[in-house]
């Protein structure tokens, strides 16, 4: 069946009611985009994030009535308002997202492959994970850093900390490159329930241990520590991080920007820690050090 997809630009504080209106007009979706490439920080606890110019597109029956939503939506949002209405054509577009995800190389050992296609390489440790409500796929600089870390070190027989997991893609990762065991440490519910999942999909859930913070028992060590999250919280938490690394031990810590590298490294070398020069991708920075 065709479709008729209706998209328009406004703030992200209008999303409700654009979202509302769409749906109330028989939109069978509503999906919403960043408009200007716009970096999306950590938010408070039960907060949404969302970016202050955003893409809303609409997806409607083809026997939609075209000109009641174009005149709704004017008079929600202004008679001004740039509304582009189109046609596409026929699609199966619950697959058709697919298409834009492939395997992806991280070194020489590992793969992240979508579940819906075969691994190029059979012999490589190929960690099957999808796009889900949790973000980490490793396609973002400072995610694909980490990974290549992991790749070039030996983890076989360690223990390891993912803080802030996500997806559970560098737990899940470290486990397949043969850690012995990985702790995995999130606040957010839904994160914890996908690095579940995703172990399972992957056969390692038997290596994973999974908290919240408050439930991270306070005598674990661990040989190598990973926190890709942001450079506040990796300042504010360099004490716990440091104290729950081996002396010894790896520390590999990513989210950093460029110019924040300074103020996070010198959190850690307070904290005990003897910290490499940076390894930068665009404008994002991995920091590695070692417990003193």
């Amino acid at each position: 069946m065709p479709w008729i997809q209706v998209k328009l630009q406004s703030t992200g504080a209008n999303s409700e009611r654009i979202e509302d209106t769409l749906l109330e007009l028989g939109a069978v979706s509503v999906t919403l985009e960043d408009s200007a490439d716009q970096p999306l920080f950590e938010p408070p606890p039960g907060a949404t994030p969302l970016w202050n110019d955003v893409t809303y597109t609409g997806l409607f029956e083809a026997d939609a009535d075209t000109d009641l939503v174009d005149a709704a939506l004017r008079n929600t949002l202004g008679q001004d308002t740039p509304i582009r209405i189109e046609a596409l054509e026929d699609k199966d577009w619950e697959r058709e997202w697919m298409k834009d995800y492939k395997p992806i190389p991280f070194g020489t050992r590992l793969w992240v492959c979508p579940s819906w296609l075969t691994p190029p390489d059979p012999n490589a440790i190929n960690m099957l994970l999808d796009p889900g409500l949790a973000f980490g796929t490793g396609t973002h600089p400072t995610t694909a850093m980490c990974l290549q870390w992991l790749d070039e070190h030996d983890v076989a027989g360690k223990i390891v900390m993912d803080f802030g997991c996500g997806s559970g893609i560098l737990a899940i990762a470290a486990a397949l490159l043969g850690a012995s065991k990985v702790i995995c440490i999130d606040n957010d519910p839904q994160a914890l329930l996908a690095t579940r999942e995703n172990a399972a999909r992957n056969q390692v859930e038997d290596k994973l241990q999974v908290f919240t913070p408050e439930q991270l028992p306070a005598n674990i060590q661990v040989d190598v520590m990973l926190a890709n999250i942001l450079a506040g919280p990796l300042i504010q938490l360099a004490g716990k991080l440091a104290g729950h690394t081996n002396s010894g031990g790896d520390i590999v810590l990513s989210g950093i920007l460029a110019e924040q590298a300074v103020s996070v490294s010198n959190a850690y070398v307070t904290a005990g820690c003897v910290m490499d020069p940076p390894t930068q991708s665009g404008d994002w920075i991995r920091l590695h050090g070692i417990k003193a």
